[in-house]
């Protein structure tokens, strides 16, 4: 039985090139209680969960963290009114709950409270229907462990407010802003949940894709292309939209969620999220999310994706784009036009079909449930659906079900306490001696990041060298892909990306 991973010494967790090398060591041939294939959100969560009850794990990932759905979602840590809309009461409560332990205990670091605005200039009904929808999630809020006092209340504001928080929209009107938690970075959420996961002996391995699962064999075959097996009590599927590959009979309808990046300038430099309805629905949105760094999101669309999911990364389709910019700019002052997009991205939700359903979705994507599935083939445990918001419940459960089977490990979960690594309370964080930029996507491992380095990746940008130099070191990052796209965020501007190629090479040469 394999026992836990090594310490090298550089942080809690710290996923080395070093660690690497000696995890992919002792796993071959190896056995461990618990195999996790997938290492996003719900994997890295899993991983996590499953080792802080004393079970022996390997995470194994084909490509990197976060590398598919995982950093493609809005960056939003939500309490589902939307949810509401539909009637689903008890999943609103599960989004409250979870966005509390974020917010609270697990990640203070990397979620902050973001209002949102719905201006009286889109239809004094969708404003006030936000209204009610806004004190109906106050009070689902106020019905949790820790949520009555993590977010401002829900409040009507008038044409001056308006102004002040959202500049870009036309004016003379005011609206109806409501609260909800704002993520600093999803990648930078599931490093963090590997990382703790590793810091509680998970041995986690990015490069390592799992080609078979043969009764309790996984037969794995590293980016070098080292073919190697190790024996498993359980193997938990946790590849999101790939599920089918391990668990073909598991009902998938994939939908496409899609972004837009502008500058926020071109808005104003808004604090609040601007929130459209879109034409011809009562429970979908179109958000122009202000990000750290002076850029805005505009998303999110929810298209179906018919066929096999592809392994390249997803991209939005013209009519989405189209979409997008008529919906926001109903509103607008100075309307946004194609040549103020600077970037893009799209993700893929893995939508579960419900037994009782057909051969298809009766209805669009945007009216099937978030909720998740556990399913057992054999020694194979699939756990898909579900949102960013719910990965930690996600994972209790999953992990319920895998210490049933094995008989073997703590019966209750504490990752509802459980601080991710770099996490402190407010209070803490305030005092970190480090720039508040890093202090929001590193918490208290700020000053570590700081002491390797400020100059700047790209002129322009704050992203910074000591960034990634602390990727390659702490965080497992193998490529530039790696660093730009999902450690630091700055492959979300192609041209941004194009001129801090040639730092990244340098950096991973320095580094590996």
């Amino acid at each position: 039985m394999l026992g836990a991973g090594p310490s090298d010494g550089a942080g809690a967790g710290a996923l080395s090139p070093a660690r690497r090398a000696a995890d992919l060591d002792v796993v071959a041939g190896g056995r461990v209680d618990v195999v996790v294939v997938g290492g996003g959100v719900t994997g890295a969560g899993v991983a996590l969960d499953a080792a802080s009850r004393g079970l022996s794990v390997v995470l194994l990932e084909r490509a990197d963290l976060a590398s598919g759905t995982s950093r493609w979602s809005s960056k939003l840590v939500h309490g589902g009114l939307r949810y509401l809309a539909h009637g689903e009461l008890g999943l609103a409560r599960e989004s409250a709950r979870e966005r509390a332990v974020l917010m609270g205990a697990t990640a203070p670091h990397l979620v902050r409270p973001l209002a949102f605005l719905v201006p009286d200039v889109a239809g004094r009904a969708a404003s006030a229907l936000a209204g009610v929808g806004g004190r109906l999630g106050d009070a689902v809020r106020a019905s949790v462990a820790g949520g009555r006092r993590s977010l401002p209340g829900t409040r009507r504001v008038g044409a001056a407010e308006l102004a002040r928080l959202t500049p870009g929209v036309r004016g003379g009107r005011g609206g109806v802003v409501f609260w909800d938690g704002r993520l600093t970075d999803d990648a930078r959420l599931v490093v963090a949940l590997a990382r703790t996961a590793a810091a509680n002996g998970a041995r986690v391995l990015t490069g390592a894709a799992v080609r078979a699962v043969d009764g309790a064999d996984v037969h794995v075959e590293t980016a070098d292309g080292e073919a190697l097996a190790l024996r498993a009590g359980v193997v938990v599927n946790a590849t999101g939209v790939w599920a089918q590959r391990l668990a073909p009979a598991v009902r998938l309808v994939p939908s496409r969620g899609s972004h837009l990046v502008v500058p926020g300038e071109r808005l104003g430099s808004p604090s609040a999220a601007l929130t459209v309805p879109l034409p011809g629905s009562r429970s979908r949105y179109v958000f122009a999310l202000p990000q750290p760094g002076g850029l805005l999101y505009l998303g999110l669309t929810d298209e179906p994706v018919p066929g096999p999911v592809p392994d390249e990364d997803p991209v939005p389709a013209e009519d989405e784009v189209t979409l997008l910019l008529d919906t926001v700019n109903q509103v607008l002052a100075a309307p946004l036009t194609r040549a103020d997009v600077v970037g893009s991205f799209a993700g893929l939700r893995p939508l579960v079909l419900p037994a009782s359903a057909g051969t298809g979705p009766d209805g669009a994507t945007s009216d099937l449930s978030r909720r998740h599935l556990l399913r057992w083939d054999g020694p194979v445990l699939t756990v898909v659906g579900g949102k960013l918001t719910t990965y930690r419940a996600m994972a209790e459960q999953a992990v319920d079900a895998v210490v049933a089977r094995l008989d073997r490990g703590a019966r209750r979960a504490r990752t509802a306490r459980l601080p991710l690594v770099g996490a402190a309370p407010p209070v803490a964080l305030e005092r970190v001696a480090a720039p508040r930029r890093l202090v929001e996507r590193y918490g208290t491992e700020a000053p570590a990041v700081a002491a390797l380095g400020a100059e700047p990746v790209v002129d322009g940008r704050p992203e910074t060298v000591g960034e990634l130099r602390f990727a390659v070191r702490c965080e497992g990052a193998r490529t530039v892909a790696d660093l730009l796209d999902r450690r630091v965020r700055i492959g979300l501007v192609p041209a941004d990306r194009q001129r801090a190629v040639p730092v990244a090479v340098r950096v991973l040469a320095e580094e590996s």
